[in-house]
């Protein structure tokens, strides 16, 4: 299996310093700032980047799962909110995931959304954080 990198470089104090960070492959590079994180300043930020690479896994695996059960899906969307709070830790992540899965009943759905949340690599990376929910429905 591949070996995945990316990398931040920060320059400057905490509040008045930034940085740049950028994936390996290139698809993305951009700055990172305080404000960015602990307010609503321009940029991304750690917990943005890792509910993007969570709601990624996560709706992965779960296609996985639902093709594996003889219900490839249509289409599967995932947001993951990170809670930044005090301290700082990550308190809470909510995952909602909507998904196109024809002939699946809704039952089946939530069993295999749930075994997804569990089993999917970042998930798995994601045990320390206190809380992580899931609200998954099937869409038409």
């Amino acid at each position: 299996m591949p070996v995945r990198k990316s990398e931040a470089v920060w320059q400057g104090s905490l509040k008045d310093g930034g940085g740049r960070v950028r994936l390996a492959s290139g698809l993305y590079e951009g700055p990172y700032t305080w404000s960015a994180r602990f307010e609503e300043g321009a940029g991304t930020n750690p917990e943005e980047l890792l509910g993007a690479a969570h709601a990624g896994c996560y709706s992965m695996f779960l296609a996985a799962l639902l093709s594996d059960d003889g219900h490839p899906p249509e289409s599967i969307r995932t947001t993951a909110a990170v809670h930044l709070t005090a301290g700082p830790t990550i308190s809470r992540i909510e995952l909602e995931c909507r998904a196109v899965v024809p002939g699946l009943d809704e039952a089946r759905f939530e069993e295999l959304a749930l075994a997804a949340k569990e089993k999917c690599p970042v998930s798995k990376a994601l045990a320390a954080v206190p809380e992580i929910v899931l609200d998954a429905k099937l869409s038409s």
